[in-house]
């Protein structure tokens, strides 16, 4: 079951920050201590924060404590967004040609057990038309990352250039990558502490981390599919409410139109765990079968930016387009088009794309270790 959250108008961008008067220092262990005191930051202390993360001179002792800080103490919403554009407003934000302008879109979801979404998703919008440079992240906490899962395809690169993102953009509508050193540095750096330093789940630092990056990709349209359940990073309806509202108003503030769409995560998203057996299943919803859930949750937040972009009149429209391209093969396609721009070779992302299962198991490999488990008798679980 999926509900929207809700669909801000993009207000104009925040400019990019200034280095802060030389004159006037302030204290790494001042600004952690107003934080672990429960004690509102000012812009200028934020921006010290993530420039000091940005240029190494801040110890990893210091990081984890200011970011155990904010897990505790919380941001408020104009600390939430101050801490988002400087973070954004670290590194190199995206250039693309002026005919792309309402075209560039892309999707983010805060994680799951076999969440395989962006893998069919992007070529499907990109198929419809969208330009997509989505910038994906590898697994975080318990749920699986999308750059892991391509990289169990042979020869997938997931490193790519600003300029070499451009280009597969202009042959191909659609490009899955890593964050490079340029783009968002703050995040790259807080993004591997938050894992070890149990500060995953902390509000403003999630909608930092995903919208810095969103807002370097400089876009036009964003999509969050925001998890509740149990293997969820929120548990409840209620605390995904509260991340999604968070999500769509500062993703707005940046001047990215925002929509966000609930979805359980009480049991795995498909039928298949794990990195390249999630590959597998995306290429079966790319053939036009599949799952009902992973393609009913692919059309609908396809749905929803072919709308928000203005490519569909309504997100039922939109699904429809979606699901077209998944029945016609143009989205297996552009995605057989990926692989090759992204380094795989022809006949690899030929066997992949247009193979039997046993072909593309055969390009993935199978585990040398298999148990089957039996059931007593036929039914279904409760």
């Amino acid at each position: 079951m999926f509900d929207t959250e809700g669909l801000g108008d993009p207000e104009p961008g925040l400019p990019h920050s200034t280095l802060p008067d030389p004159a006037s220092q302030i204290s790494i262990p001042e600004i952690i201590r107003k934080k672990r005191d429960g004690v509102k930051l000012q812009e200028e202390e934020i921006r010290t924060f993530v420039q000091g993360v940005t240029r190494g001179t801040m110890k990893d002792g210091q990081i984890g404590a200011m970011l155990m800080a904010i897990r505790l103490q919380g941001m408020d919403a104009k600390e939430t967004l101050a801490l988002t554009h400087e973070m954004a407003a670290s590194g190199r934000v995206l250039e693309w040609p002026e005919g792309w302008r309402g075209l560039l879109v892309d999707k983010h979801s805060t994680g799951g057990v076999g969440d395989k979404v962006s893998l069919p998703l992007a070529p499907a919008l990109a198929a419809c038309g969208c330009k997509v440079p989505m910038i994906s992240g590898r697994g975080l906490g318990h749920t699986g990352g999308t750059l892991d899962k391509l990289e169990s395809v042979p020869g997938f690169k997931v490193s790519q250039s600003p300029e070499q993102m451009k280009e597969i953009l202009e042959t191909v509508g659609c490009c899955i990558v890593e964050q490079s050193r340029e783009l968002v540095p703050a995040d790259k750096v807080l993004y591997a502490l938050r894992d070890v330093t149990a500060t995953v789940d902390s509000l403003p630092l999630i909608t930092g981390s995903i919208l810095s990056k969103k807002a370097a990709e400089n876009i036009s349209a964003l999509v969050l599919d925001v998890k509740f359940g149990s293997a969820a990073l929120y548990p409840t309806l209620e605390s995904a409410q509260l991340l999604a509202q968070s999500l769509v108003s500062v993703g707005t503030q940046l001047g990215i139109s925002s929509a966000a769409v609930l979805s359980r995560m009480d049991e795995p998203l498909g039928r298949r765990v794990g990195h390249s057996l999630e590959v597998l299943e995306a290429l079966e919803c790319l053939d036009g079968r599949g799952p009902s859930d992973l393609r009913e949750l692919v059309t609908t937040l396809g749905g929803t930016l072919l709308w928000q972009c203005g490519r569909a009149v309504s997100v039922p429209e939109g699904a429809v387009c979606i699901a077209c391209s998944l029945d016609d093969g143009s989205a297996r396609h552009t995605f057989q088009a990926m692989l090759q721009a992204q380094g795989v070779d022809a006949a690899t992302a030929r066997a992949l794309c247009a193979g039997s299962e046993e072909q593309r198991f055969q390009v993935l490999g199978r585990t040398r270790a298999q148990e089957e488990l039996l059931v007593l008798k036929d039914g279904m679980g409760e």
